[in-house]
Formats: structure tokens, C-alpha cells, sequence
């Protein structure tokens, strides 16, 4: 089984890992400006679209375990008709978005605190990268049925080509046409179409006999639908409550001035480092156990488990030990601002806990996503979200950026417990 594993994880942490890069190229390209207020102009405007594309990732995990375990059962028709609802649900979401764009940005700022100077940058990234939405949300559901269907090279390949063509796209924005934030939105935007359409061509390549599955009479029978929609509102309220407490995480940075934020911007950079790196194995636990519970092998299931969690855990103290080492070295990769590196040192030791006590929560979401146990991932979520909260109201008075730090960790490791005591007392 570590071969399947490894076969699995291995595309997906390469991958996942080129995500991150993405947000780090940004940074970068932002952290040069002559000011910070770019760097917190895409730091805002990223909650936004976090609020969006994560709230939306319930049309990527739910695909992904109903579809593993439809495979597990071999049921075809199972397969085609997961596919066939999620895309339907995301044109019409994604196209609804691009219509309220204009309401959800004047929403947005009326909410999240920032200077004036920051919000008209990241009002100008948002109504441009805005656009990318259809493909985007697209690209969720259709990376998911890869998943759900044992396949870690798709992917990894349209992963690898979305992030190298965004980054090629913002440099040239940037440095050859003089653009500022509005050049990254705008290479995001041409990307995420790229990869739209380079996932649609690698499906009809090999799974166009799918397309055969689908029809309005199966796509609208009663019990599918509901068991769709069920397990996708569980987890869309899971996933909404997690961008939440990150939203809020960069909400409250912005609240303590323009440095705190773009410290903080940098430093959730080494956090999405380390989750996109572990998620490799949390993905790879989405498909094997799906797989196993449709075919309901209860011992593999219980062996995927263990092994999932023994290698992510090995990742994750590779990453403590990188940022224990290098953490101020990667501070003056991001930028070359004085201020903002200094700035950051005393921060540092919460990125080098970090994955040690997050990463248990990463593995333990790609399993309950296997499982489609979406109700005890609402429920877990719930209960982290209002220990943060009360952990935040308690701490930031008197230790503020440390504060909010130890509030996100306390988040992380209030998730995993519960998770496992729910899993271990047979639930």
C-alpha cells in the first residue's frame, strides 16, 4: 500500500506545492514595489477570492469521495452522473459571481479594514481577476473527478501548467508592461483559462466514454441529488467556517497597520507552503479511502489510515526543520523591505510549530472527505472556529500579532483532536 500511496501523493504534493509557489511569486513581485501597501492590496484581495474558491472547494472534495467510491464500487453510472451535477452547479455558480461582481466588492470592503490607499489596489485586483471565475470553479470539480477516479497525473500536470503560465503572465505584466497589482490579477485570470481548457481536452482524451452516462433524467433523480447536495452542504459550511477564521486572521492584521499586514501576508506564505506540501497525503487519503469504503475492505481502510498519517507526519517535521533553519533566509527571498524583515523574526516561531501541530488536522480532512463524513467535518470545524474566536478576544489585548499566531495554532490542534476522538469512538 505505500507504493499506491506514494503513487498517489507524489503527484499531488509536486503539484500542490506549485500553488503556494504561485502566492510566493505574487508576494514577491508585490514585496519589490516601492511600497507595502501592494503587498497588503494582494493580501486583501486574496481573502476575497479565498472566501470565494474555498467556499466553492465543496465541489471539489465532495466530487472527489463520492466519485472514489463509485470507483471502488464500479459503478459507471455513479461516476458520470457525480461528474455531470458538479459541473452543472459550478457553471451556474461561477457565472452568477461574474454578474455580482460590482456587489460583492462593494460588500467585501465594506467589511474587511484597511488604509484607502490599499483598498483602491485591491478593489482594481479584484474586478480583474473576478473573471477568472468560470474556469476556475470549473477546474474544481473537474480536478476532483480526477481524483475520485485514481488519477494524481492530471492534476499534477494542469497544476504545474496554470501556476508556470500565471507566473510567466505576471512577470510580463509586471516588469515588461508596467502593471502593479493589476498585472497579477490579470496573469491569474489567463491561467486559470489555460488550465480550463487543458482539463477538458486531457477528459475527453480518456474519459469521454463517461460522457455517455449523462443524461437529464439521471442527473435529476431524486435520491442522487439529495445525497449530492447533503454531503456538499456539510462541507460547504465546513469550508466557509475555515475560510472564515482565515479571513478573519488577515482581517485583524490589517487592524493592527499597514506592516503587521504584509508581515503576516508573508508569513501565512510558509503556512500554505506547508498545507498545499501536506495535502499530498491528505489528497492521496481522499481517493484510497473513497476507494476502500465503496468497495468496503474495512482492513485496507484502517491500513490506509495509519500509513497516510505516518508519512505526512514525516513531511511535516521536514518543513519544521526547514523553517527552524531557514525561516529569516525565506523572509529576505519574499522582500527586500527592511521594515517588514525585521519585522517578521519575532513571528517566526509559529511557522516552525506549525507543522507539527497542523498537519494531523490536513490528514484527518482528507480522510472524513473519503469517508464522506461531511457532517462530523461541519462539526469539528464548528467547534475549532469558537475556540480561535474565544482564543483571540482572550490573548490579542495583551499579546497582540503573537496572539492572533497562538489563536490560529489552537485552531489547528482543536481540529485534530476532535477528529480523532470522533474516529477512534467508532463514529
Amino acid at each position: 500500500m505505500n507504493k499506491e500511496i506514494l503513487r498517489l501523493a507524489i503527484p499531488n504534493i509536486i503539484s500542490n506545492l506549485s500553488v503556494p509557489l504561485l502566492g510566493t511569486v505574487d508576494t514577491l513581485l508585490m514585496g519589490r514595489q516601492e511600497s507595502p501597501e501592494y503587498l497588503g492590496a494582494i493580501a486583501l484581495g486574496g481573502i476575497i477570492f479565498n472566501v470565494i474558491y474555498w467556499s466553492m472547494g465543496f465541489l471539489r472534495m465532495g466530487t472527489t469521495g463520492m466519485t472514489a467510491q463509485a470507483f471502488g464500487r464500479k459503478d459507471q453510472t455513479a461516476i458520470s452522473q457525480v461528474f455531470g451535477r458538479a459541473m452543472v452547479v459550478a457553471l451556474g455558480v461561477s457565472l452568477l459571481l461574474v454578474a455580482l461582481q460590482f456587489v460583492i466588492a462593494d460588500l467585501s470592503f465594506e467589511v474587511l479594514h484597511a488604509s484607502a490607499e490599499v483598498e483602491v489596489l485591491a478593489r482594481e485586483y479584484f474586478l480583474i481577476r473576478i473573471w477568472a471565475a468560470p474556469a476556475a470553479i470549473g477546474l474544481l470539480v473537474l480536478m476532483g473527478w480526477f481524483f475520485g477516479m485514481q488519477n494524481a497525473i492530471y492534476p499534477m500536470m494542469l497544476t504545474i501548467l496554470i501556476n508556470v503560465v500565471n507566473i510567466g503572465f505576471s512577470f510580463l505584466f509586471v516588469h515588461h508592461f508596467g502593471m502593479k497589482a493589476e498585472g497579477v490579477a490579470l496573469g491569474t485570470v489567463v491561467a486559470q483559462y489555460v488550465g480550463f481548457v487543458g482539463a477538458l481536452l486531457l477528459f475527453l482524451v480518456k474519459y469521454r466514454s463517461y460522457l455517455k452516462g449523462l443524461s437529464m433524467k439521471a442527473l435529476m433523480e431524486i435520491e442522487g441529488l439529495k445525497r449530492f447536495f447533503l454531503i456538499n452542504r456539510d462541507i460547504f459550511i465546513r469550508t466557509a467556517l475555515l475560510v472564515f477564521v482565515f479571513s478573519f486572521f488577515t482581517d485583524r492584521s490589517a487592524t493592527q497597520g499597514d506592516l503587521i499586514l504584509a508581515i503576516n501576508a508573508i508569513l501565512l506564505q510558509y503556512f500554505y507552503w506547508l498545507s498545499y506540501g501536506v495535502d499530498g497525503f491528505a489528497f492521496a487519503a481522499e481517493s484510497l479511502i473513497g476507494k476502500y469504503k465503496g468497495a468496503n475492505d474495512l482492513q485496507q481502510l484502517k491500513r490506509g489510515i495509519r500509513l497516510c498519517f505516518v508519512w505526512g507526519m514525516g513531511l511535516a517535521f521536514s518543513f519544521m526543520v526547514v523553517y527552524w533553519l531557514g525561516g529569516v533566509f525565506l523572509l529576505g527571498v519574499f522582500t527586500k523591505q527592511t521594515a517588514v524583515i525585521e519585522g517578521a523574526k519575532p513571528y517566526l516561531i509559529w511557522l516552525i510549530l506549525m507543522p507539527i501541530l497542523a498537519t494531523p488536522s490536513f490528514i484527518w480532512d482528507g480522510i472524513f472527505i473519503g469517508l464522506t463524513a461531511s457532517k462530523a467535518m461541519r462539526d469539528s470545524m464548528l467547534a475549532s472556529v469558537l475556540v480561535f474566536m474565544g482564543c483571540y478576544f482572550w490573548l490579542t489585548p495583551n499579546y497582540g500579532n503573537h496572539g492572533l499566531w497562538l489563536s490560529m495554532c489552537l485552531f489547528m490542534v482543536v481540529r485534530w483532536i476532535i477528529q480523532s476522538v470522533w474516529w477512534f469512538r467508532g463514529k
